[in-house]
């Protein structure tokens, strides 16, 4: 891809022909009934773009189609926002469609509903939700995958800073699963479009740049195209070889400018040979002929065929001295291998004739290792953030690859040392490991394994953790297990420090320990926070994973809730008594806040006029007692008063100091409405103005039926000021009506 094309949408009869290709006659009527489930469902709903909303579903369907997915995912991509967005349920659709796509659907729509209150938080918790679904069924992920690709491709209808926001998330969350599943093909896509809104300047200068010398390159990569060919049929292999020149795409050639700092012209790999063949000693024939002709750079051959990645990727990677001397990639896979590099672990859940559920299941459990990988880390972690770094310091990131000394390969993060292996290979070697052997030499503990070092982990029986070693171990699984060790082995130690910095905190916020913590308490705090009872809380307070004040908090807020309501009725009713008695006495003359008003028997407490009525000198008014906040002063006719007097606050009166008003302003809104007409904000303005000089905002709008509302906001020193201004503007031309707004 060396340019952002738009590609067209699919029709459902594009899709249905898709599907009718590879799947048998009563898969396509269920993939058919699908489509018209999700018609009646999604009728004369619309997108951003304007566009009929059912066009999202069939594109979505369409990419699981070309994946050649079974007929179940398929007809989820088809109903995959159905519960979601329309009134179907989750039921509806079991009933009519089955379990297993109710169950796909399911999971997409979980996903979906994920909400959380901060960017780092909503990241953290989709991600894990995301890689939990996966883990349950690899389906929901790749229907996912194929949503998000088709909103990426249609992201140019949102503002600018939702393109980053989805962008960034789409390049953090979503293109990473893709290449751990090895879905290449929607990978690269994912990337190249997520640059395209992040940083659109260098994304279309690398396609400037790209396009401003392809022919040259072209001409090069045929030529080497054609030597390459030369050299394969000297081998005369008889199965079907495919020898094609392989673009390089926008993203990666970003990273490599970004990351090792190099300009255009120092990247050479912009295109790539790609030779495909039908076994695997053909990949190996293949690759000593290449060498034969060309000499081989050093440190850049790859062996994935006797090493997979992780996500099941198998090739050969050479880079050798090609024509005119300038470096040329070359990689060789057989067509199975190929089938997995683009389509990753769709390719072993792809639908198979005959086969139960329309699902083949390769015995290569080794795509599965994601899974597998993201369950235990779920088993061992609770907290979202340590599940998060966990995933991407040993799900996510760069491997190498060691060798037991029986020769099994171990795969592990780049930067991982001996206890991490140890560790990954099983909780007790790592718990009894005393020292390594790498490559037949004793190396220290914090030694970083390299690819293909053959790693022998010394074990002794009397042999311990110690809390030195989370400083030695890099991945997060090996950390867990090493903090585990010390859980159980220091478990009662921990309960016991745990109480003991629990009951210092309550004692220190004024409470007795004894008199407020009881078992059922400790019990319910322990489950809000995830622990199975209130011993693992507090051993997890004596080892550190949690504060002695966020446990002391949790089990203090209901008593520290009722004091505080009881204070603020202790004041509310000193507030009334004050009133009421100095009322009754007539002690001395009332005094105004510096609101100029006065509350009746009452000196010096804090009133405040309310923004919803906006009451100015000469309105009657009446207020009630806030909490924290004095006296709330409204016009008599505001809502909010009739609802403070039903939910039973403590109204009291409250008249003007000087009811015509002095030299403070008082702000207040009205509202002019009549026929529209050329001028009328213009008079409107000028009205005003002629009897006020403080105007602090004003807009208007104009309905259907023409009719103009003029909203402003105006300073005025009384209700007399305020009338005349009212009473000119009634009697503008094409003017209706005049009145005070109330919000």
């Amino acid at each position: 891809m060396t340019k952002m094309s738009k590609i067209p949408n699919l029709t459902h009869e594009d899709v249905r022909d898709i599907c009718a290709s590879y799947m048998n006659e009563e898969h396509v009527a269920l993939v058919e009934k699908a489509y018209r489930f999700a018609m009646i469902c999604h009728k004369d709903q619309r997108r951003k773009s304007g566009e009929l909303y059912i066009i999202h579903p069939i594109q979505v369907a369409g990419i699981l189609a070309n994946l050649h997915m079974d007929p179940e995912t398929v007809c989820a991509g088809y109903m995959h926002d159905i519960v979601e967005d329309t009134g179907a349920t989750l039921s509806d659709i079991e009933t009519i469609f089955g379990s297993t796509i109710a169950m796909i659907i399911d999971g997409d729509t979980k996903i979906s509903k994920i909400h959380y209150k901060s960017d780092r938080e909503q990241m953290a918790e989709t991600h894990r939700k995301l890689l939990l679904a996966m883990s349950q069924d690899i389906r929901v992920m790749i229907v996912k995958l194929a949503d998000r690709l088709h909103n990426m491709r249609t992201l140019d209808f949102l503002r600018p800073e939702k393109q980053a926001r989805i962008s960034r998330e789409t390049l953090q969350i979503y293109a990473p699963i893709a290449d751990r599943l090895g879905i290449s093909t929607m990978k690269w896509e994912l990337e190249d479009l997520s640059l395209r809104y992040i940083d659109p300047d260098q994304y279309f200068t690398i396609v400037k740049l790209m396009n401003s010398r392809r022919d040259q390159r072209l001409d090069y990569i045929d030529k080497a195209i054609q030597d390459v060919k030369q050299a394969v049929a000297e081998l005369e292999l008889t199965g079907n070889v495919e020898i094609y020149g392989r673009p390089k795409h926008i993203y990666s050639i970003y990273r490599k400018m970004v990351n090792k700092h190099k300009q255009f012209s120092e990247i050479y790999d912009l295109l790539a040979i790609r030779v495909v063949v039908d076994t695997i000693p053909d990949c190996y024939a293949v690759l000593g002929a290449i060498h034969t002709n060309w000499k081989p750079m050093p440190g850049r051959f790859k062996d994935y065929i006797a090493m997979p990645k992780t996500n099941g990727y198998q090739s050969l990677h050479t880079t050798v001295i090609g024509p005119d001397g300038q470096p040329l990639e070359i990689q060789i896979r057989t067509h199975e291998m190929h089938e997995v590099a683009e389509f990753g672990v769709a390719a072993h859940w792809a639908y198979k004739e005959g086969k139960t559920n329309g699902v083949q299941q390769t015995k290569d459990s080794q795509k599965l290792n994601v899974v597998k990988e993201i369950l235990e880390l779920r088993n061992e972690t609770q907290d979202t953030d340590d599940f998060m770094s966990g995933i991407q310091s040993d799900v996510f990131a760069d491997k190498v690859y060691a060798f037991t000394p029986k020769g099994d390969v171990i795969e592990m993060p780049v930067g991982a040392g001996p206890l991490d292996m140890a560790y990954l290979i099983h909780t007790e070697v790592g718990n009894k490991t005393t020292g390594a052997k790498v490559n037949g030499r004793i190396v220290p503990l914090d030694y970083d394994i390299k690819n293909g070092d053959i790693v022998d982990i010394i074990t002794s029986n009397n042999s311990h953790p110690s809390h030195d070693w989370l400083d030695l171990v890099s991945t997060r699984r090996a950390k867990n297990k090493i903090r585990q060790y010390f859980r159980m082995h220091d478990r009662e130690q921990n309960i016991e420090t745990g109480r003991r910095l629990v009951d210092q905190q309550i004692r220190e916020a004024g409470y007795e320990p004894a008199a407020l913590v009881t078992d059922e308490l400790a019990q319910q705090v322990a489950t809000k926070l995830h622990y199975n009872n209130a011993e693992e809380m507090f051993a997890a307070v004596g080892f550190g994973d949690i504060s002695a004040m966020s446990v002391r908090n949790r089990l203090t807020e209901t008593v520290r809730r009722e004091e505080k309501q009881r204070e603020a009725e202790a004041q509310a009713q000193a507030i009334l008594e004050n009133h009421e008695t100095l009322a009754n006495e007539h002690q001395q003359l009332p005094k105004s806040s510096g609101d100029g008003i006065i509350v009746e028997g009452v000196d010096n407490l804090l009133t405040r006029l309310s923004h919803c009525c906006k009451p100015i000198p000469g309105d009657e008014i009446l207020g009630y007692i806030t909490m924290g906040r004095g006296v709330s002063v409204h016009r008599i006719d505001c809502p909010n008063i009739k609802h403070a007097e039903q939910t039973g606050q403590r109204i009291v009166t409250v008249y003007w100091e000087n009811p015509q008003g002095d030299t403070q302003i008082y702000d207040t809104d009205i509202e002019v409405r009549g026929d529209n007409r050329s001028g009328l904000v213009n008079e409107v303005l000028r009205s005003i103005n002629s009897h006020t000089r403080y105007l602090t905002s004003i807009n208007g709008k104009i309905n259907s039926n023409n009719i103009a509302t003029i909203n402003a906001t105006v300073g005025v020193r009384s209700i007399g000021q305020l009338n005349i201004i009212m009473k000119a503007l009634s009697g503008l031309t094409n003017v209706d009506s005049v009145r005070r707004v109330i919000h």
